[in-house]
């Protein structure tokens, strides 16, 4: 009964139109009710004791490293320089595209700003050198959902606060599986674009190739630092956060010098909007999970998922559809808030490892960030390009289904995960 309370309060919410936050404290509400807990102290406590975590304190100084980042000029050097080693093949401007979506997932982890930094800066050469544009397109919204699977990860973060899990252990495991991702993309853009007749840039020379290197040498020293503070025990993700943040701005501002300080006040605005979003869904979901979590709504699940507690990779095959699904009604934060809590005492029950599972959620999670009828990247991606949605989602298609196919391989042969984590733990 709990569990049909909790689905049909959500449920009916957002199909009425009531914004994500708000549908989880009414959840929260209906489960006081019928738990007979319901005290108007009670939500407010879970709410303001949810918000209140030093590891959510990462989140708005990534998001502000990454919007420093992209107004700092960091991010165009980035592109310069993957176009120096690969713009000269044949499809380069889309290897370009994927080569520094990967070095930029390393530093935003923010998939909208990445996406839109690419479309901004690639489309137009794509489209002067000839490109089917719904596919340019296409590709680079799905390269930059390769920033909440390579750390460092706002949704590893959410993740990590939302089921207890360590956070740095969900970094240092989502390293190889973004770069499968990215490697995926590449494969799939060279059949998809073997065909197509398009002018290629010339070929770079050595001296060229090492100043963009020079050039871009401050960006792609921001991921070491991040990474390696991490990996050795220097500095936690939060920590981290701030670093990126204040190297950004450094760079930016001394290096580039193309930080401005109306620059600097947009960019802490768009984080600070994207923040408030981000902790009230937070504080919404953890306080529905305090609720999860009394009426033992992990133990019905379980309950019902029984049969397949003795077949982990089945059951994970099934949980990953599921949350497939759900991923192309609900964005990326609210399903992790909402699921992630109710299904991790299953797959651990089942013997599964939560930090493998977390960054199967995550890429899941990902891959719904450009699937109809929500896709967020999708509708920034549409709106950069000055495109249709159906044109994007078109061109996107085959890109889509190589994600879809990475995942359900990670799924097969957990070693992919694990036996990195392992050597980088």
């Amino acid at each position: 009964m709990t569990l049909a309370i909790f689905l049909g309060t959500l449920g009916g919410a957002l199909a009425i139109g009531v914004p994500v936050a708000f549908a989880l404290i009414l959840c929260a509400l209906t489960m006081g009710l019928y738990l007979d807990l319901f005290d108007p102290q009670i939500l407010a406590q879970r709410m303001v004791v949810g918000a209140n975590s030093f590891p959510l304190l990462a989140i708005p100084f990534f998001l502000l490293a990454g919007e420093l980042m992209n107004a700092g000029g960091m991010s165009k050097r980035i592109i310069a320089f993957a176009g120096s080693f690969l713009g000269h093949r044949r499809g380069g401007l889309g290897f370009v595209a994927i080569f520094a979506a990967v070095i930029m997932a390393s530093l935003s982890g923010s998939a909208a700003a990445d996406t839109a930094a690419l479309i901004a800066m690639l489309l137009p050469m794509m489209r002067a050198a000839g490109y089917e544009t719904g596919r340019a397109v296409g590709l680079m919204a799905s390269g930059g959902t390769i920033a909440p699977i390579i750390p460092p990860s706002i949704a590893y973060i959410i993740f990590g606060v939302a089921t207890n899990v360590s956070i740095t252990q969900l970094f240092l495991a989502g390293i190889v599986p973004g770069l499968m991702m990215g490697i995926g993309l590449a494969i799939t853009w060279a059949i998809v674009s073997r065909r197509d007749n398009v002018e290629v840039m010339p070929r770079q020379g050595l001296q060229a190739r090492l100043k963009a290197t020079g050039a871009a040498m401050w960006s792609l020293g921001m991921p070491v630092i991040i990474l390696g503070g991490i990996r050795f025990g220097i500095v936690t993700p939060t920590e981290a956060a701030v670093i990126a943040a204040v190297y950004a701005m450094f760079v930016g501002m001394v290096v580039h010098r193309e930080l401005s300080l109306p620059a600097i006040y947009e960019a802490l605005r768009n984080a600070a909007v994207t923040t408030a979003v981000v902790m009230l869904l937070a504080a919404a979901a953890l306080t529905t999970s305090w609720f999860i979590a009394i009426a033992d709504l992990s133990g019905v699940v379980m309950d019902l998922v029984e049969p397949l507690a003795d077949n982990p990779t089945l059951l994970l095959v099934v949980i990953m559809a599921l949350v497939l699904v759900i991923g192309m009604a609900l964005d990326m934060g609210p399903t992790i808030l909402i699921l992630a809590p109710v299904l991790l005492p299953v797959v651990e029950g089942a013997g599964i490892d939560p930090v493998y599972f977390g960054v199967l959620f995550v890429i899941n999670c990902a891959i719904g960030l450009v699937t109809p009828p929500v896709g967020i990247v999708m509708s920034v991606a549409s709106g950069v390009a000055k495109l249709p949605l159906h044109t994007v989602i078109k061109g996107s298609l085959p890109f889509v289904l190589t994600q879809i196919l990475v995942l359900f391989l990670l799924v097969l042969f957990p070693q992919l995960v694990l036996a990195p984590l392992e050597f980088l733990r």
